[in-house]
């Protein structure tokens, strides 16, 4: 992380979210130490879903499979505010991500610059198939902090591997937009991450992106490791270099993960996830929202917070978090790549 993107990010600390973050840190080194769940503090970092839709197909990816159970839509601009207007005090972190394509979201700009305006840290994923010079533009100015673009191979062969009916000229092209506009425009934000996830297919592109990352004027490169859910008997998406491999295989030839699964997990203490129709669900590997702990549309955070199904849930993962079926495939807690 660039320096200036570190000071941009501490700027947006007040005594009341540094007060806040001590007290869901206590909270959660003092559940691990008794296995029982305490929680003193309000969410640190959320995400909110703009849309489930996405233009892409990626195989792992339930947006991509249109395999979801749960419905499909647009975050409503009156629910966000409510929600933001809620949570700002002690907000320091916004991901405008979850599953689906932010910028199919028809005011999503204007939704960056509302949670911008309140101080908080922004920050989105996006294939960048949308960044014309005209959404680029709002972009930058809409006060986005971080913007990370998926670039999964430095060829259109490699990158449409996984990227399934996406052009990896469009990507190229809408990074340079963002970065002709942060000039134009004199803006340091938003810092842009070039996000590689590594496959099979493109693994031996590593270097290469690097170097496209530097000659475009990217400001980092993020190597994220896959998930995928067939992964026992082997995957054709999983990486040789075992250096890039959520999963390893054991004696008997099988695949397993390598997260040991420890029975805790930080993002139960510090974060969630809020879908487009309102629903809390506890962290990002809760796709299809099965475990769903309230609904801001009908509730307040601090209630849902502080609920006995957030306890409840809190406390399954401090007594065997490898039985919940969303975390035996989760990298929360390992040593790896995410």
């Amino acid at each position: 992380m660039a320096i200036s993107n570190t000071f941009n990010l501490l700027s947006k600390l007040t005594l009341r979210r540094s007060w806040n973050g001590m007290r869901v840190v206590a909270g959660y080194f003092w559940s691990k130490w008794t296995k029982k769940p305490y929680q003193w503090g309000l969410p640190v970092s959320v995400s909110i879903e703009p849309t489930t839709s996405c233009n892409l197909r990626c195989p792992e990816c339930p947006s991509g499979l249109r395999s979801f159970t749960r419905p499909t839509g647009m975050l409503e601009e009156t629910l966000f505010r409510k929600t933001i207007d809620e949570l700002a005090p002690h907000l320091t972190w916004l991901t405008f991500y979850f599953q689906g394509e932010p910028y199919l979201h028809p005011t999503f700009t204007d939704l960056v610059k509302y949670a911008s305006q309140k101080k908080i840290y922004t920050t989105t994923s996006t294939n960048a198939h949308y960044l014309d010079s005209a959404q680029a533009r709002k972009t930058v100015e809409s006060g986005l902090d971080r913007l990370i673009i998926s670039i999964d191979g430095t060829t259109q062969e490699t990158y449409s591997a996984y990227r399934v009916g996406g052009k990896l000229e469009k990507v190229l092209e809408g990074t340079r937009q963002i970065v002709h506009w942060k000039k134009e425009l004199r803006s340091r934000t938003p810092h842009l991450v070039f996000q590689f996830l590594v496959v099979r297919p493109n693994e031996h592109q590593i270097n290469e992106v690097k170097k496209l990352a530097r000659e475009l004027g990217v400001d980092e490169v993020a190597l994220k490791t896959a998930q995928v859910y067939d992964y026992e008997n082997g995957n054709e998406l999983i990486p040789q270099n075992s250096q890039y491999a959520r999963y390893a295989q054991d004696d008997a030839g099988r695949w397993k993960i390598k997260n040991p699964l420890n029975d805790h997990c930080w993002k139960m203490w510090h974060s969630c996830v809020i879908t487009w129709d309102g629903a809390v669900v506890p962290c990002c590997f809760d796709k299809d929202a099965q475990h769903k702990l309230g609904n801001m549309q009908t509730d307040t955070m601090k209630n849902l917070w502080q609920s006995e199904p957030y306890r409840k849930f809190r406390a399954s993962v401090l007594r065997s978090r490898s039985e919940i079926e969303m975390c035996k495939n989760c990298s929360e807690g390992s040593l790896v790549w995410r």
